[in-house]
């Protein structure tokens, strides 16, 4: 008997069937503005309340079983142009069934004969990499068809199964390759235990061959077989030719895709869209890459999981010789994996019928408390106890529970057993954590600072159990709630007639708002239909187009914003008697939408629900250009500068996040520093340009180069060149105020020509990893790559460094900087913006390790009297000298004087005027002398 089909349709009238690609999304309130996900239909299921076995088959489906497809977005932070690219996934969920949208088509790569045409059709997608959400890692797909390096059995099983192949990209050419059998043997010898001449290009077994490889050649070197070394050495000998280098090799590897113009066939494209795709229980594709065993891939309860090494050998076990000292005490009686190192936590199964009576009469007398009594952690520690109770032959009575705290057998020090009650503010801040923050644990602890991690994560599970708790009791009293009828059995004529699911287009998204409506990712005014917009753009609502691509393929070609185009003049001729203000400009809107993956939601077992996302609003810092909640991401009120408040040295309390003013501002108003803001280590506008009063700032407050700190002479520096030079310091680094040491910088740094801006003004720094310097700003506008490493100090130089432990780890910090050629190096940075479980960011970290200058040592005037000591040794060339002027100033008194060659010989300039004419503006001589 055949098994009966019922249809099922969609709301707009498709038929969706077995293995057909669709649109799947909640409702709009559910996933927040996310786009709609793709996914390929692997089964339609009944409701879990329905009669097993046949006729539960044949009844109102209510759920379906999805296989998943990521695009690039959702699973890397790299921008991807193309939106109609999609990443397979061997990942399936069970969803509702009413979560189905509309129909489209997913197609590989290798299948589509004009790909620019298929991507101008609406609801057309492709692939050709599968990215697994276990392990983290893209792998190439390729056509079974194409694998040829293999035995035909296997070959042929993969062909009759499976349509694609999972492998790793570097495995891609081997696998295509021709069979390779061994020359010897003319058995097939796999990549993995075979080795190549690199004579005569033929393959052998490493045991074949004479004497047998031990393994394989190191990466740059060869090998050659016997005949192919006999004829080298002839050939050397001979002297009479030309070295023969090997001979060409012929390979069947599918060639390069042309690039000439692609053909456009109608018939062809729509063949290429039903094209039939062989699936082996429900998959298309399994993997078989360098970590597979061939023989493996013909049985078929083999897993079709990607796989990665095995954590197996001295690379990840430690192997400890058997004459290794052991410093421990009664290290000769406690040998390792013996009784006496083994942490008991039960022994209830040695215990008698009457010794277990009088353990649980026992065990009442230890509380009244009854929340006790049911806790998981004082239940565990009551068993440990009475465990070590029996194990020392003491009776039960002298067990107790009054000391919270317990020792294990491989810590030094004393633990509690159960954490600490939580206090109601720090409830509500754990519940306002997982509002804005979900299950990202980490990031809710950084809303309770007062607890650890660990104990986050052990409350976060009592605090969801105890939800389940107070669900399950509201289920005795009330009973279950009632299903919606789409997901209650039905009968099989009522199964029988066809169902349609799905909701509509316009359910929970479509608006009708004023005449006056703008879409915010196009401005247009007119549409014939208007959707929700997601979070972030300056309006609401989508017109027709915008929102279809954006629920669709996730493209949203946003339009800059500019000003209002409607003049002054006819607002001031409507209405003369009033005072008419010129025009504001349209908020900022984001280049590119919300990029946050939605929660996939199950139907398949009851669970809580997911607490809702926050509304809080969401600023995009300047340094590390991420969102961050405001408080963390600080706006200044008048210049709207935003950047993380631990990397501009503000400590803001709650009440005035709203009213913060960055420092530039902030001197406009107090004038306590220079009100030109221009940073003295950076290069300076060109000698004879006539300069205003006060200057404009060098760059918009849209950059981090806006973030400037004053200096101990009134002037100013960036907060990125003051934390980058190593010679500065700050008198109080925790806020980064009043920059100190300008005069100790090296003068190679302030001779050196930058490599960015060709310029010798300005100090430089050096590229950690080659010999370019250049000026940390110019580094900054280039894209240069800012942050900090931590190395490792041996044992005997930690006294003498000053070590700083950051995410867990400990070691020397210091700055690094990148240039854009080094951006694939190995080193481990930390970014500016980074932050610890303390909530500090690593700027903040490194400054006050290492940026903090000696104040209590001695006052800042003699500090300063400190680093201009070496300054005040006279030249040689200057002693020379009977009574040298300088050539500005005049003067003829100076601690040294030295020679300008722009001003011909026997010029000179003080030390004063030598020294503003590297750091500071000349325009300050005045003050100065």
């Amino acid at each position: 008997m055949s098994e009966t089909v019922i249809p099922v349709y969609l709301k707009n009238g498709e038929e969706v069937k077995v293995n057909d690609h669709v649109y799947c999304s909640p409702p709009w309130a559910v996933r927040d503005g996310t786009p709609y996900s793709v996914a390929r239909i692997m089964e339609f299921l009944p409701p879990e309340d329905a009669p097993k076995g046949p006729e539960g088959k044949l009844c109102f489906y209510s759920r379906v079983r999805l296989a998943w497809y990521y695009r690039p977005s959702d699973v890397s932070d790299r921008p991807v142009t193309d939106s109609r690219i999609l990443l397979a996934a061997i990942y399936s969920e069970i969803c509702d069934i009413n979560q189905l949208r509309a129909k489209c088509y997913v197609v590989h790569r290798d299948k589509i004969s004009d790909l620019s045409g298929w991507k101008k059709r609406p609801d057309r997608f492709y692939f050709n990499r599968l990215f697994d959400p276990y392990i983290k890692r893209e792998f190439e797909v390729i056509q079974s068809v194409d694998c040829r390096n293999l035995p035909d059995n296997i070959r042929d099983t993969l062909i009759e199964r499976y349509e694609y192949v999972v492998v790793e990209k570097e495995v891609v050419p081997d696998l295509t390759d021709v069979l390779r059998l061994c020359d010897s043997c003319q058995i097939w010898c796999p990549s993995a235990d075979s080795v190549q001449c690199d004579g005569c290009k033929r393959f052998f077994h490493m045991g074949c061959v004479q004497p047998p490889l031990a393994a394989k050649p190191s990466r740059g070197y060869g090998w050659t077989c016997a005949p192919c070394s006999k004829r080298h050495e002839e050939e050397v000998d001979s002297r009479d030719r030309p070295l023969n280098t090997g001979f060409p090799r012929k390979t069947n590897a599918p060639a390069m895709r042309g690039r000439g113009r692609p053909r456009k066939d109608r018939l062809q494209a729509e063949k290429e869209e039903k094209l039939d795709i062989k699936h082996f229980r429900m998959w298309p594709f399994r993997y078989f890459g360098q970590h597979t065993v061939a023989e493996d891939t013909l049985d078929p309860e083999d897993l079709i999981f990607p796989r990665t090494a095995i954590r197996l050998g001295a690379k990840f076990q430690a192997l400890v010789p058997d004459d290794i000292v052991n410093t421990e005490p009664h290290a000769e009686q406690d040998a390792r994996g013996g009784d006496n190192t083994v942490e008991v936590l039960s022994a209830i199964n040695i215990l008698s019928d009457s010794e277990a009576a009088e353990m649980e009469s026992c065990k009442a007398r230890l509380t009244n408390d009854k929340g006790l009594r049911s806790s998981v952690d004082w239940l565990t520690e009551v068993i440990h106890r009475f465990s070590v109770a029996a194990l020392t032959a003491r009776p039960f009575s002298t067990v107790n529970m009054k000391s919270p705290m317990r020792l294990e057998k491989w810590k030094r020090t004393e633990t509690r057993y159960m954490d600490k009650p939580w206090g109601p503010e720090e409830i509500a801040a754990f519940e306002d954590g997982l509002a804005a923050h979900g299950a990202e644990l980490r990031a809710v602890r950084e809303e309770v600072p007062t607890r650890s991690i660990y104990e986050v994560v052990r409350f976060y599970g009592h605090w969801k159990c105890a939800r389940l708790g107070e669900e399950n009791r509201r289920i005795l009293e009330h009973g279950k709630p009632v299903k919606p009828p789409a997901k209650q059995y039905r009968s099989l004529e009522e199964a029988a007639a066809g169902q349609h699911v799905g909701p509509s287009e316009d359910e929970g998204s479509v608006l009708h708002p004023s005449k006056t409506a703008t879409c915010g990712a196009c401005r247009t005014r007119e549409s014939k239909t208007w959707w929700k917009a997601p979070k972030g753009l300056s309006t609401s609502i989508l017109c027709e187009t915008c929102g279809t691509n954006w629920r669709k393929y996730a493209d949203l070609n946003v339009r800059p914003t500019r000003e209002e185009s409607v003049p002054v003049a006819a607002v001031v001729a409507k209405k003369p008697a009033e005072k008419v203000a010129p025009p504001e400009k349209r908020e900022g809107t984001p280049l590119q939408g919300p990029v946050a993956k939605r929660a996939r939601t199950s139907t398949s077992a009851q669970s809580t629900p997911p607490p809702a996302l926050s509304t809080a609003p969401q600023l995009r810092c300047m340094a590390c250009h991420k969102n961050g909640p405001l408080g963390k991401v600080l706006q200044c009120k008048r210049c709207s500068f935003r950047v993380h408040a631990g990397v501009c040295g503000a400590i803001v309390g709650p009440n005035s996040v709203d009213s913060w003013i960055c420092d530039v501002c902030k001197n406009e108003e107090l004038q306590e520093a220079a009100l030109n803001s221009e940073c003295l280590v950076c290069p300076r506008e060109r000698k004879g340009v006539v300069k205003p009063a006060v200057p404009p700032n060098p760059l918009p407050p849209d950059s981090y180069l806006h973030a400037r700190k004053p200096t101990e002479g009134q002037g100013w520096t960036h907060v990125l060149c003051s934390v980058f030079m190593n010679e500065i310091t700050y008198t109080d680094a925790s806020r980064l105020r009043c920059v100190e040491g300008l005069s100790s910088i090296a003068r190679h740094r302030w001779t050196t020509r930058c490599s960015i801006c060709h310029q010798t003004e300005g100090a430089v720094i050096r590229c950690s990893d080659c010999n370019r310097e250049y000026h940390a700003s110019c580094a900054w506008k280039q894209g240069y790559k800012f942050g900090f490493e931590i190395q490792p100090v041996k044992s005997s130089r930690r006294d003498t460094t000053t070590m700083i432990t950051f995410k867990g780890e400990s070691g020397c910090m210091g700055p690094i900087v990148s240039c854009k050629e080094h951006q694939r190096s190995k080193r481990d940075m930390y970014g500016l913006c980074e932050m610890n479980e303390g909530g500090e960011t690593a700027l903040q970290v490194y400054c006050r390790a290492y940026k903090q200058a000696p104040v209590t040592q001695a006052h800042g005037l003699l500090r300063k009297a400190r680093r201009l000591d070496p300054l005040f040794r006279l030249d040689a060339y200057q002693a020379e000298q009977d009574d040298p002027e300088c050539f500005r100033c005049r003067t003829h008194f100076s601690p040294a004087f030295y020679p300008v060659k722009t001003q011909g010989e026997n010029t000179f300039a003080c030390h004063s005027c030598h020294f503003l004419d590297n750091v500071a503006d000349s325009a300050m001589l005045v003050d100065v002398h």
